[in-house]
């Protein structure tokens, strides 16, 4: 199977860029969960102000009748897991831990080797006793065969050839029959000569003594008339470290313990580390060296210099061809050993790929990867020790080493090895007689992959790890083989970074950092494939790649438009990793043109084009801003290049990732040194330079209101390191607006006395006399430095009053006219004197912007995801704007009820600019704070913390949300500054994308299916139950909770599938129940600010995995999962849901739509907001024609798109977001009563033309879209108290409440069912209005609570189970 294909076939893409899930699709396009062969498509569409509501019956199908569950699942992204920085880092690659031990420590070389041969042919040593016949062959050389000397020369030569084979670089010096003082030469040369190298010491015993038990080893005198001793501790203290040693004698152990002895003494004796020695020994202590003439004298010697034709001699004794082969064809075995297409390179290449494998399954990781990786001669020799052990341990004789290895001679992999020189032994004849005949390479490596990719089929990170590994490694060196094996690697390092880091110590990494030097098309995706999951373990690899040129490789790929873009992707990913803090790799990339590559393919080719693939794009973006973090050079290049202008275009986009990334670009772009900072430079480069910096960040103001915290959280990250890079400028900005100002729009600025006198601080109303009409947008306790006789460095005087112009923000983010950015009302004195820091070149454009800057910052510091709050509040104490808890609880009462009432317009024709601060901004007061003053004097606003300078550190208020940050007085950025920077965290999550699984789609969503296809399947028949009970008449009641709310219960939930109630009241304490066992679940509180108030409860996703959303009353929604585990509440996302719009007051209107994916949002303004909850963008703002307050929103849950509005004069309009006028019916059901609609709804079933409303005077109205304006039914339910509305989803009933204790329930045809009084409590208070009603999604269940008392209830019809 091709790579492509497989890539296609398994790269399901994962958590990074969901693939549009129905609801992205183009709003008139039928959705998948709709069956429009029921229904008329759309709804009449009004024409003109005056919408025509005549359709005759005839043109209308009837309804659908059956239940279509909707399909759109959201807000279950990887991103959703939460982002946070110890996540985030946790999820990019790694430079440590796991990562860092699969390199070899420090590649050796063995530099020089000492060959010792004490043959003394012709006279047997002493204590030997040899057998007749015996084995003579000294390097496969009959000594006896010729004169001795020549014979010793013959076997010196022929003994440094085969070890040359093994290490061609190394220096060969060699003593035959030496004396003491020799070997010491030897040993001092070759010491010398090789430095801090390897030396390799062999040493033949054969002609003399066994060792004795001392651990001495013998040569000769200069006569050869005696053996002399020769210890062991002194041929180490010449040859030093590090040193291999190789003995071939009998009783060669002795050597080996007194080695061990010398070790352990003198690692006791010196603290230094174990010396690096590594022994090798021929045998036990007890035993001599096999005398049998089937095998060589220096048999150990055969094995580990010429392990291919000892292992054959060995192998043809005992294979069934030993009859009918001639055994010295052995020797003529063709080809050369280095020669993969000979069949003696072949053979070699077995071996090796089996002893590898026997010494990686068999030796501890650690050990493996310093005798098998990091010198090449150590490895070689111990490979052939693992033949020398299976070979002689048959003659009863056992090797050792040091350090010591487990036995290896009976491992499995011997019988491949066994059959692969059968194989090789069976051809042998026929090649040696016709030398032309075509060579058949093995079977063993195809049936090795083979084996692998069972494994892979079966295998697991529980299950022992493949053994074939160091085969696949192996198999890289092949051309016939490389494709399969890589793309069996590449499944292989799929399963997990456990994977990728055992295919690291296996060796893999240099063999696929050389294949990039290949130019094979087929291998390109599967190479980059594999370097994603190398380096999303880990990052340090970025410095090979670039020293090895492998950058470019991955830029051509991203710049090949023929792989696919989840593969271009891939090749992003692997350059960002080069780039992510490594300066070489960023200028390496920036030669090799990658800004241009980026930017060219960030530009759909045609505008009218499908968008490129996501992940391509965050991919491009994350790459773009790793290769400018830090780097002026590349981030002037990326300006000059119109980097910014293409990425603001991505702001846009669908996916919250990629709109995330590309905020993480932009903010890269900004130089946080640049020289706007460090006073004036009129180097005009650096004008231009500023001025794309103001357009970026005015381009990041605008999303600064994303729906998406991912995103959001990255803007506010990006404008922090802009208030580094612009800190004077902003300083001054924030400065000039709590000076006291003559030519201000304020009338009487409150002298600084006024604010100081305890009495007045507490009293709003004088605030608002001095401010004429202006409090409501200025928080209500403004701390300052008092001493206004501040002196700043330079001696001028900083003062400083705590009020701001209203009219400051005009144009701001925030206000309903932000696209006329105005700068009319700022006032920026020429020379802003704040402390020492003068500003002398006014830029009126800046100006703006770091006024808007100000206003966006301190909406962001009241984000209601904490840690952007966080950031933003980390933003403003840079630029001197601090924020403060108060501690007081009168401040936080005179505020919110104030700011009930709307703002009365200021007197200056400016009413709809908005300030940095309104009335309900809650539990901060914002106050400027100074460069260095004169130490603290007494502070007067008790429970404020007075800011100074660094000077005098202050320490940090114990607050929950850690508010007071450290302070920072520096214009330029200190290492203190940068390192209080909030760190971005798109970067490290994203990573985590590759390090998991790519190519297997997972095995968690078969087990959802199965949940929801049951979910489904009971709703369906909860549902047909509900609309065959004709009344139901919810007459008992079978629970009542007392939820101990202070302020009453101001929104009920039931859960559809399990029997939970969830209640929250005006604070925001959220308490879920169990009314089957009457047992309390869970209880949190949705926010910990002081701004409390809630709107509603609201179930997302309620077929799957539900959420829970919780609407505050200042229009901040936030969305929390598992929130039916006691504790185990977890903040999926939260956002504004009207920002932008001063939804003036405290009453928001929110409803969700499964079907389309959309909440709406409304209130106190005159548009319904839309957002689409899957890309977590704000999808269209519907203007209602009227002037009239939205007070009551319901969203269709069998049309898509559609939703009723109630408004507070009482009229009534049907929207579709479909269509293009949007609105598609209007009435005013209610009048000639002008009182605002309390509830509206669509009526139960599968018929999206009738809607009911009820208003705040009583009546409850039932409307027909397509007959007339006019109600065909009214209800006088309740006489001026109705305070809730319920309209169940299927069974034909609603339900209302009044504020008289009481709720009514009616049937469709208006006649009432039930009237259930609230009985008088065991105190005899009777309880006070109904707050809220709901009804069960499925069930004939209704759930009420009450304002006065936090009793819920819950009535089912008699006979409910």
């Amino acid at each position: 199977m091709a790579l492509g294909d497989l890539m296609a076939s398994r790269l399901v893409h994962s958590s990074s860029s969901p693939s549009p899930s129905p609801s992205t699709a183009a709003p008139p396009a039928p959705l998948p969960n709709h069956h429009h062969n029921h229904v008329t498509d759309d709804l009449p569409v009004a024409n003109g102000p005056e919408p025509r509501n005549g359709l005759e019956p005839a043109e209308v199908e009837k309804p659908a009748s059956v239940a279509y569950p909707p399909q759109v699942v959201v807000l279950c992204e990887q991103r959703h897991e939460g982002i946070d920085e110890a996540a985030a880092a946790a999820a990019g690659p790694s430079t440590s831990g796991l990562v860092s031990k699969w390199r070899p420590k420090d590649r050796m070389k063995t530099g020089c080797v000492a060959l010792v041969l004490c043959l003394n042919i012709s006279v047997d040593p002493p204590d030997v006793i040899k057998i007749s016949p015996c084995a003579r062959m000294e390097c496969w050389i009959d000594p006896f065969s010729m004169a001795p000397p020549k014979a010793l020369e013959n076997i010196g030569k022929t003994l440094h050839s085969q070890y040359e084979r093994w290490q061609p670089k190394a220096r060969y010096k060699l003593q035959l029959d030496p004396t003491v003082e020799e070997v010491k030469k030897l040993c001092n040369t070759c010491r010398k000569y090789a430095r801090s190298e390897r030396v390799l010491f062999h040493y033949n015993g054969h002609g003399v003594p066994k060792p004795t038990t001392n651990g001495e080893i013998w040569v000769f005198n200069k006569s050869y008339t005696q053996y002399i001793p020769l210890p062991i501790t002194d041929l180490d203290s010449w040859l030093k470290t590090p040193s291999i040693y190789v003995f071939d004698c009998s009783a060669a152990g002795i050597i080996v313990k007194a080695f061990l002895e010398r070790l352990d003494w003198s690692s006791s004796s010196s603290s230094s580390s174990q010396k690096d020695c590594i022994l090798l020994a021929a045998c036990e202590a007890h035993q001599t060296l096999p005398q049998s003439a089937e095998f060589p004298a220096d048999v150990f010697t055969a094995c580990l210099t010429t392990p291919i034709k000892m292992a054959l001699h060995w192998f043809c004794k005992r294979s069934l061809l030993r009859g009918s082969m001639d055994r010295s064809l052995i020797d003529q075995i063709p080809g050369r050993q280095n020669d993969r297409k000979t069949l003696l390179g072949e053979l070699n290449w077995i071996f090796t790929a089996i002893t590898d494998t026997i010494a990686w399954n068999v030796l501890p990781h650690g050990l493996f990867q310093k005798l098998f990786r990091q010198d090449l001669l150590v490895a070689s020799l111990f490979r052939n020790f693992l033949l020398a052990e299976r070979i002689m341990r048959s003659a009863n004789c056992s090797p050792i080493s040091y350090p010591l290895l487990p036995p290896t001679h009976q491992h499995h992999m011997w019988d491949a090895w066994d059959m692969a020189a059968e194989i090789c032994l069976s051809k042998l004849p026929q090649l040696i007689a016709d030398p032309n005949a075509e060579f058949q390479p093995s079977p063993f490596f195809t049936e090795q992959l083979t084996a692998f990719e069972v494994w892979l089929d079966h295998g697991s990170q529980d299950k022992k790890p493949p053994e074939q590994l160091p085969i696949v490694l192996q198999v890289l060196l092949s051309q016939s083989h490389r494709f399969r094996a890589l793309v069996l690697l590449g499944r292989f390092l799929d399963m997990g970074p456990w994977a990728v880091d055992l295919a690291l110590s296996v060796g893999i990494f240099p063999y696929v950092l050389k294949l990039l030097q290949t130019s094979a098309m087929e291998l390109r995706q599967i190479l980059v494939f594999i370097w994603t999951k190398i380096l999303s373990l880990d990052k340090s690899c970025q410095v090979d790649l670039v020293k090895d040129g492998g950058h470019t490789y991955f830029i051509r790929f991203l710049d090949s438009l023929d792989a696919y873009p989840e593969q271009r992707a891939m090749a992003a990913f692997v350059l960002a990793v080069i780039v992510d803090g490594h300066r070489t790799g960023q200028e390496a990339c920036i030669h090799a043109g990658l800004i241009d590559v980026c930017l060219r393919h960030l530009q759909p080719e045609n505008p009218h084009d499908a968008q490129t693939e996501p992940l391509l794009l965050q991919w491009l973006c994350l790459c773009l801003g790793k290769l400018w973090e830090d780097f002026a050079e590349a981030q002037s290049l990326g300006l000059q290049s119109n980097a910014p202008e293409i990425l603001i275009y991505l702001l846009s986009e669908p996916q919250p990732e990629v709109r995330a990334s590309a905020v993480f670009a932009l903010g890269n772009l900004l130089d946080m040194g640049s020289t706007s900072s460090n006073g004036v430079d009129d180097d005009s480069d650096d004008d231009e330079k500023v001025k794309a910096e103001i357009n970026v960040v005015r381009s990041l103001l605008q999303v600064s209101s994303d729906g998406s915290p991912l995103v959001r959280c990255e803007v506010a990250i990006a404008l922090t390191r802009f208030a580094l890079g612009h800190n004077k400028h902003l300083k001054s900005v924030a400065a000039e607006y709590w000076k006291p100002q003559t030519n201000s729009l304020l009338k009487s600025p409150p002298s600084l006395a006024n604010i100081s006198s305890p009495s007045n601080v507490y009293s709003p109303n004088n605030i608002r006399q001095g401010s004429s009409g202006l409090a409501s947008h200025i928080g209500p306790v403004l701390r300052v430095g008092i001493d206004s006789s501040a002196t700043g460095r330079d001696g001028r005087v900083s003062t400083s009053s705590p009020i701001a112009t209203s009219s400051i923000m005009h144009g701001s983010p925030q206000s309903d006219d932000s696209s006329q950015h105005s700068d009319s009302g700022i006032l920026l004195r020429e020379n802003a004197s704040n402390g020492g820091l003068s500003y002398t070149r006014s830029r009126p454009a800046d100006s703006v912007i770091y006024s808007q800057y100000i206003s966006t910052m301190c909406s962001v510091a009241k984000d209601p995801y904490p840690r952007i709050a966080t950031i933003g509040r980390r933003a403003l104490s840079l630029i001197g704007v601090e924020q403060v808890v108060m501690k007081n609880s009168r401040f936080n009462s005179g505020g919110a009820h104030q700011g009930e009432t709307s703002a009365p317009p200021s007197n200056f024709g400016m009413a709809r600019s908005s300030s940095w601060f309104d009335m309900n901004s809650g539990n901060f007061s914002i106050a400027f704070r100074t460069p260095p003053v004169s130490p603290p004097q007494h502070d007067y606003l008790t429970g404020l913390r007075r800011v100074c300078s660094m000077e005098f550190k202050p320490h940090p208020m114990n607050s929950p949300e850690g508010l007071a940050d450290r302070l920072i007085s520096a214009a330029a950025p200190s290492n203190a500054e940068l390192s209080i920077l909030p760190q971005s965290t798109i970067y490290n999550w994203s990573c985590g994308h590759f390090s998991r699984p790519l190519l297997s789609g997972s095995d968690d969503n078969e087990e959802a299916h199965a949940r929801r296809e049951e979910r489904e399947q009971i709703a369906l028949d909860c549902i047909a139950k509900c609309q065959r009970s004709s009344a139901c008449k919810m007459t008992s009641q079978i629970a009542s909770w007392d939820t101990r709310f202070d302020s009453g219960t101001k929104a009920a939930l039931l859960l559809p599938f399990s029997p939970i109630v969830i209640a929250a009241d005006e604070n925001e304490q959220i308490r879920v129940w169990n009314y089957d066992d009457a047992l309390p679940v869970n209880s949190f509180q949705n926010h910990k600010l002081s701004d409390r108030g809630l709107s509603k409860l609201l179930l997302i996703n309620e077929l799957d995995e539900s959420l829970l959303l919780a609407a505050s009353s200042d229009g901040n929604v936030r969305i929390w999962k598992n929130f039916t585990q006691k504790g185990g509440q977890k903040l999926v996302t939260a956002f504004s849901s009207v920002q932008g719009h001063r939804a003036a007051g405290r009453s928001i209107v929110i409803d969700w739509q499964q079907q389309s994916g959309c909440l709406y949002a409304s209130g106190d303004m005159s548009s319904i907001l839309v957002w689409d909850l899957d890309k977590e963008q704000l999808l269209s703002t519907i203007q209602s024609s009227g002037d009239s307050a939205i007070s009551a929103l319901s969203a269709s849950q069998v049309r898509s798109g559609h939703l009723a509005a109630g408004f507070v004069d009482g009229s009534v309009r049907i929207f579709d977001v479909r269509s293009p006028d949007r609105l598609i019916y209007m009435a005013r059901p209610h009048a000639p009563r002008t009182e605002k609609v309390v509830g509206i709804g669509f009526q139960p079933g599968f018929d999206p033309y009738k809607i009911v409303s009820a208003s705040q005077a009583g009546d409850i109205q039932f409307l027909d879209v397509r007959r007339a304006a006019e109600p065909y039914l009214t209800i006088e339910a309740h006489r001026g108290s109705l305070t809730a509305l319920a309209v169940h989803r299927h069974a034909p009933v609603v339900a209302s409440g009044s504020a008289k204790q009481m709720i009514k329930v009616f049937s469709l045809e208006g006649e009432q069912l039930t009237i259930i009084r609230y009985q008088p409590s065991f105190m005899g208070q009777r309880i006070g209005s109904v707050n809220c009603l709901s009804f069960h999604p499925y069930k004939s269940l209704l759930a009420a609570g009450a304002g006065d008392n936090a009793l819920v209830s819950i009535y089912a019809e008699e006979n409910y189970k």
